[in-house]
């Protein structure tokens, strides 16, 4: 999909360190950008240091008017955001206008949500861009990032977390699974990778994992009907420290379907740690 590169680019801006990154990549390609940054989830302390406008979940009206307003025709979503209850949100007059599209879209897993969200933008005139679009040298490369490779165990662990993965990606259940010793020991579910891997750890911590400390491994891919401009998903830094301190052997990602926000740092704190990262093609 070619880009409007004439007229800034809007970049609807949650939580996490990704949004700045495609903004970087983008500015870098010599095109302008504004943050449309979320009240209360975006990092109000990095989104001051590019053109910015705030607005809150469930302003839908004031969003759109500030995108046509600022010059936008190309638009990208990216960051981490949980599903707020719709009971919390305050919505404005567009917003209440658009509520029983809304409650339908709330009725579903997170692609059929955010897909359903994409085409209301689209509906309204603007195009939707993936962050891959925007800075594809953020994608996931293939092959082994660490100086720790994976074990023939490790990799019969990664094929099982992929196998997983491909069947409840059907149901849009989750895109990352804890697979030890041929075992399914957790999958992501609204919680996100983060809650998934302090589960992990927790389980640990109590005694509930018969599986010793360096075995298993985080598996990340999309779901096999996913929508890849929206929610691809993503590893760094953070990954890493979920994965250190769930005392897993590593992470594998579906290569060139997944995001790697900072990876030099990633791959330098994985080598401090002991744990391989690697992408592999599905």
């Amino acid at each position: 999909m070619s880009q409007d590169n004439a007229a800034p680019l809007a970049i609807v801006c949650s939580g996490g360190s990704l949004p700045f990154a495609v903004a970087d990549a983008a500015i870098a390609q010599g095109r302008r950008v504004i943050l449309f940054a979320v009240h209360g989830i975006a990092d109000a302390g990095r989104v001051a240091h590019y053109p910015h406008k705030w607005f809150s979940l469930g302003q839908f009206g004031r969003l759109m008017s500030a995108m046509r307003k600022a010059g936008c025709r190309d638009m990208v979503m990216v960051g981490s955001l949980a599903r707020p209850p719709m009971f919390s949100v305050r919505f404005d007059l567009t917003t209440l206008r658009l509520f029983p599209r809304l409650f339908r879209m709330y009725r579903g897993g997170d692609n059929h949500l955010l897909s359903e969200l994409g085409r209301i933008f689209e509906d309204h005139g603007f195009r939707m861009l993936g962050a891959h679009e925007i800075a594809p040298e953020l994608l996931m490369p293939e092959g082994d990032l660490t100086r720790r490779r994976p074990s023939e165990s490790d990799r019969a662990d990664i094929d099982r977390g992929f196998e997983v993965l491909t069947a409840i990606g059907a149901y849009d259940v989750g895109q990352a699974a804890v697979v030890a010793n041929g075992q399914v020991l957790a999958i992501e579910s609204v919680g996100g990778t983060d809650q998934l891997l302090d589960h992990v750890a927790q389980l640990r911590a109590e005694g509930r994992l018969s599986t010793p400390v360096g075995l298993g491994v985080l598996v990340k891919a999309p779901k096999p009907a996913q929508d890849h401009r929206y929610d691809l998903p993503t590893i760094g830094p953070k990954t890493v420290e979920g994965v250190a301190n769930a005392g897993l052997a590593g992470i594998a990602v579906a290569a060139g379907e997944a995001l790697a926000a900072d990876l030099v740092r990633a791959v330098e704190l994985a080598d401090a740690k002991n744990i391989f990262i690697v992408g592999l093609k599905r």
